[in-house]
């Protein structure tokens, strides 16, 4: 069985869920009150491969939202997770995703170190990331959209934003070694890393983001949009094709400009139906067949029986590894969202 850990956009976006699924005690309460909600598996789920095989999952709602970070709840965030975990473990599923920020927060605050929650002892192989499988479909999605409007990477500047996070350093990989694209931007925060990841690929500019958008063709976006941040759209190239590989997806509504294109990346389309509740609630146009790559590499694991922590981490994403989740992703009928 798989299991995906996930959470929802805002206090909002979770008072009106929590009524949608039948939650009423939890639709008035504020963010006191979420911060101290346990863990729930809110939806059972059926997947059928093109294969033929089927499997079941769940879907465990943290209860963390955002609003957490930025009110300095950090302890109530970390815990979250946590209890989301030891919430999995306990009900025997064998390998589950963390979306959105759990991974994130996994990462930033260490949380490897809390392997005790209450009476569980957790067992860190049986979660993973599902940033290597994010990673390989937005890599497919810039070759793939690039060709859709007619942007030649042999002759496209390329700007990776967030170039050393997990999915941004192993992006850069990707389009350093599998494609022929012609310029890599590389942009982040830490001066340091940046340095790193240009001496590890051997190429690559290193940009302000201001200067970087308007020679870009393609912009990836796999950063935090920090507040106060805007991006001029009368600035970029036409055509132009951004992939919002952020969470929550919000480029496409601040970014509105003929000749800018902007596709949400890191967003996968299935074959076939699922059978499932959650992604009508995340603003999926087509919620039966669309879904987070994240979530996906635990369908792919638990349709393989890879029950490991495939994802794991901070930059270890190697291409040999993205090829590997790709290669079985198509087998099992997923495919990038496109354009």
């Amino acid at each position: 069985m798989f299991g995906l850990i996930g959470h929802l956009t805002s206090l909002q976006h979770a008072q009106s869920v929590a009524k949608e699924l039948g939650y009423p005690e939890y639709a008035d309460q504020g963010l006191d009150f979420w911060c101290s909600a346990p863990p729930q598996i809110v939806d059972n789920i059926t997947v059928t491969s093109i294969t033929g095989q089927t499997i079941e999952g769940r879907y465990v709602e943290s209860c963390f939202l955002p609003e957490m970070l930025a009110n300095r709840r950090i302890k109530a965030a970390t815990r979250k997770i946590l209890n989301a975990m030891a919430h999995a473990q306990k009900h025997g599923i064998n390998i589950t995703a963390l979306g959105g920020f759990s991974s994130i927060i996994f990462e930033n605050f260490n949380l490897q170190q809390n392997k005790q929650v209450r009476n569980i002892k957790l067992e860190f192989e049986r979660f993973t990331t599902g940033n290597t499988h994010t990673a390989y479909i937005i890599c497919r999605q810039v070759e793939q959209a690039s060709k859709q409007l007619g942007i030649e990477l042999s002759k496209a500047t390329v700007a990776v934003c967030g170039a050393t996070g997990d999915i941004g350093s192993a992006i850069c990989r990707w389009l350093d070694s599998r494609t022929d694209v012609a310029e890599l931007l590389l942009i982040a925060r830490n001066q340091e890393r940046l340095q790193e990841l240009q001496a590890e690929l051997g190429r690559g500019k290193i940009m302000g983001l201001e200067e970087a958008l308007p020679q870009a063709d393609i912009i990836v976006w796999v950063a935090s949009m920090p507040k106060g941040v805007e991006i001029d759209p009368t600035v970029l190239k036409q055509p132009c094709l951004l992939i919002d590989g952020g969470y929550p997806k919000n480029l496409g509504t601040k970014v509105k400009h003929p000749g800018v294109h902007v596709l949400n990346g890191g967003i996968v389309e299935h074959s076939l139906d699922i059978d499932w509740r959650i992604m009508h609630i995340v603003n999926m146009d087509v919620p039966a067949r669309q879904l987070f790559a994240c979530f996906a590499e635990s369908m792919l694991l638990e349709f393989e029986k890879l029950h490991t922590n495939f994802s794991w981490g901070r930059n270890q994403i190697t291409v040999a590894k993205m090829e590997q989740i790709g290669e079985v992703s198509v087998k099992h009928g997923f495919s990038p969202l496109l354009v």
